[in-house]
């Protein structure tokens, strides 16, 4: 019996090579390199410069031995074989839009797993929201370019991606402030093919940008990104974080515990025109510097994608469909 075992626990380790090593192969084939743990320790300086923490691990500045400077995120957790962690990071490898990051690299020896991606210069939305850094066209471009690449992950990509933790840290600035999602961490990758819903064993997001089908224990689809990016948006357009609490009018008394969503909603509803309650949300930073019918219009997609119902929020290949009519109304000749 021993003996038996023994055989069968020596089939089952060789197999599990034999697929980490074709993994590798066509890792390699894609252009990804296979970093050794004694590079990106001497890159990142031993892990001495740290420029993030994202969903599962913490994300350092390198510079790679070819010159160019990286963000190496190191993970938290190894519980993963070798074989299923590069079948991840196939998947990933595949995923090749101008508003996602594009990965170069990564590692994966004994329990160290690590990614090494692209870097972005001007770091996340997070950092230049409370800056004058980012002016109002830079932040409409911003939200359109997001929603770009969300929508090619819910409905382009070969693989039906959910990212679940949409928000400003996750959403990453270059050179010239264009911007591309980050860190998959949490991310949900599923056959094309497969249903629409999902389960997960635990929720997942950042407090505040969640939908409320987590906290419900509802079916999970796209509509969780959808909503979380529409709390970017309002959070874009105000700079008040999701996760505070707002003063809402309840029954002729005041609600201390409102969601940005509901004070929005509520100063809309109550202004007498759409310059009273756009100037009483605005980020008190670019006031009067704003084009108002671009914000209208910004702000009602975020509503729509905010919705407590899914079915009444868009898709994200509609929000893209939104925005970019308006800027192409926007340059349409005058009659």
């Amino acid at each position: 019996m021993t003996c038996i075992f023994s055989v069968w626990f020596f089939l089952f380790i060789s197999n599990q090579d034999s697929k980490a090593v074709e993994q590798g192969y066509l890792l390699a084939a894609r252009g990804l390199k296979r970093f050794t743990y004694h590079e990106l320790k001497k890159a990142t300086k031993c892990f001495t410069e740290e420029i993030g923490r994202g969903a599962g691990g913490v994300v350092y500045r390198a510079l790679l031995s070819d010159k160019r400077v990286a963000a190496v995120k190191r993970l938290s957790e190894a519980k993963q074989g070798e074989a299923e962690f590069l079948t991840e990071v196939k998947t990933i490898a595949k995923l090749n839009h101008m508003n996602l990051i594009e990965m170069w690299g990564y590692c994966a020896e004994g329990k160290n797993r690590l990614l090494v991606y692209e870097y972005m210069e001007h770091g996340s939305l997070a950092d230049n929201l409370h800056s004058n850094s980012i002016s109002w066209d830079m932040r409409f471009e911003i939200a359109t370019g997001t929603a770009k690449g969300l929508a090619y992950l819910h409905d382009e990509c070969l693989e039906w991606v959910l990212h679940c933790d949409i928000k400003p840290q996750n959403i990453l600035l270059d050179s010239n402030y264009q911007p591309k999602v980050a860190d998959f961490g949490l991310s949900k990758l599923r056959s094309r093919g497969g249903l629409n819903d999902s389960s997960f064993s635990k929720i997942r997001g950042t407090r505040g940008y969640m939908a409320p089908e987590w906290v419900y224990n509802l079916p999970i689809t796209s509509k969780v990104d959808v909503y979380s990016y529409g709390i970017v948006l309002l959070e874009m357009v105000t700079r008040k974080s999701p996760a505070a609490a707002f003063q809402t009018h309840e029954n002729e008394g005041m609600k201390e515990h409102g969601t940005v969503a509901t004070w929005v909603r509520e100063k809309k509803n109550i202004a007498a025109s759409n310059e009273e309650w756009i100037k009483e949300i605005v980020d008190p930073m670019i006031v009067g510097n704003y084009d108002i019918n671009k914000m209208e219009i910004m702000v009602q997609v975020a509503l729509q994608c905010v919705e407590e119902d899914r079915a009444a929020r868009p898709s994200m290949s509609k929000v893209v469909e939104m925005l970019l009519s308006f800027e192409d109304d926007d340059q349409s000749p005058c009659a």
